[in-house]
């Protein structure tokens, strides 16, 4: 098989390499790890709206540019090695837009999907509760009718930039006396509205971007409503293998990785490089062959999506592989450190045992967001190797 890309797409990766030196090089934007989720920067989103460059395969009579997903994939690819800040628009870009295209009404598609295509809104996503993770069928936010309203109540955990959203992408509960899976409504709510109100969270690092929100009797009008009412679980399965799959499960820490590498072939205070002890270069072997098996897997997901077809537990496969390997990354690069990988852990703007660090500590997370990994083995037994459920 011919791995290589196209001359069009090379040149695609250099002009996206070029903006970055042009946007981030110049000091007016900071390069983080995990930039997908931590890096909100509204500026920043609206320049790449400028680009076209969100929104990139979505189709033109949606703001779009109607390009194929492997497109897309070298395009997050430099946006996250770099440590571009793209939270900001992450969510309405990834998952929330292509929902609304499928299932939104006119209304939504003409109010929403030109503004985040532009980078002018924000969107967070109000799935997870409390003791409601992995199991999101079993979410307790109720949306109750109310004539030509709802009338929302509950409370949501776990938001990634809830307080600088615009909206949220609420699942809540319409049916609470069917079955589970079959009770279940998606709706877009303006964060403003009165009733609705946001908590921080602090993660383990001291960064906050994680939040609780609640809802107290907030009504929202119908037309906040997507889709079809008590059909939302089975419009989210397909939305959630877009938000499993990409590159960003394998990339977010790319810094860490390059730099380790460096740093282990550099003597250190005289002695020989870290990289001379064997065990050692076998585990920095493993990370190079880990790093670019899961590479194939995220490409394989894209190449399909390229294709037409929506890939389930290929998007499984690819997210706990790439989640495991971040974890390894990070205990691996805290190894070859030693006591110098626990400096500074506090500050985004700390030499490299600082961001280890940070890295070291919240990587435990990483099996966990977005569906934890025993859940998605589950899924590549049952719908991958056709094993029966248990």
């Amino acid at each position: 098989m011919d791995f290589k890309w196209s001359q069009a797409q090379q040149q695609f990766r250099q002009e996206v390499r070029a903006f970055l030196e042009k946007e981030l090089a110049g000091g007016a934007f900071t390069p983080i790890e995990d930039g997908w989720i931590e890096g909100y920067s509204r500026e920043f989103s609206r320049k790449l709206g400028a680009k076209g460059w969100i929104g990139l395969t979505w189709p033109k009579q949606y703001g779009g540019q109607g390009r194929n997903y492997l497109d897309r994939l070298i395009l997050t690819e430099e946006l996250l090695a770099y440590g571009a800040p793209t939270a900001f628009h992450w969510v309405g870009d990834r998952q929330v837009g292509p929902t609304l295209m499928a299932y939104g009404n006119e209304q939504q598609k003409a109010e929403l999907l030109p503004r985040i295509v532009r980078g002018e809104i924000s969107i967070c996503l109000g799935m997870s509760e409390p003791g409601v993770g992995s199991d999101l069928a079993s979410v307790q936010t109720r949306a109750v009718q109310d004539g030509d309203d709802f009338i929302i109540s509950g409370q949501k955990v776990w938001t990634s930039g809830a307080d600088v959203a615009d909206y949220c992408y609420l699942v809540a509960r319409t049916d609470p006396d069917a079955p589970k899976h079959r009770g279940i409504s998606e709706f877009v709510v303006h964060m403003k509205l009165p009733g609705l109100s946001i908590r921080p969270v602090l993660d383990v690092t001291g960064d906050h971007h994680l939040n609780e929100v609640f809802f107290d009797e907030v009504r929202v009008p119908s037309t906040c409503l997507i889709g079809q009412q008590n059909r939302g679980w089975y419009q989210i399965a397909s939305q959630l293998d877009y938000e499993r799959s990409g590159i960003e499960r394998l990339i977010s820490n790319y810094r860490v990785f390059r730099e380790i590498l460096g740093y282990a072939k550099q003597p250190q205070g005289g002695s020989r490089p870290p990289s001379s002890d064997r065990l050692l270069r076998h585990k920095l072997a493993d990370l190079e062959v880990e790093f670019e098996t899961g590479r194939l897997l995220v490409y394989r997901v894209a190449w399909l999506l390229s294709q037409g077809k929506l890939p389930n537990y290929e998007a499984a496969m690819a997210k706990v592989f790439c989640a495991t390997f971040q974890q390894h990354l990070a205990q691996v690069a805290m190894e070859i450190l030693g006591l110098h990988g626990q400096l500074a852990a506090g500050s985004r703007r700390a030499p490299l045992g600082g961001i280890v660090a940070r890295n070291y500590i919240h990587a435990p997370a990483y099996t966990i967001q977005a569906g934890t990994s025993e859940i998605l083995r589950n899924i590549v037994a049952t719908r991958g190797l056709g094993l029966p459920a248990a």
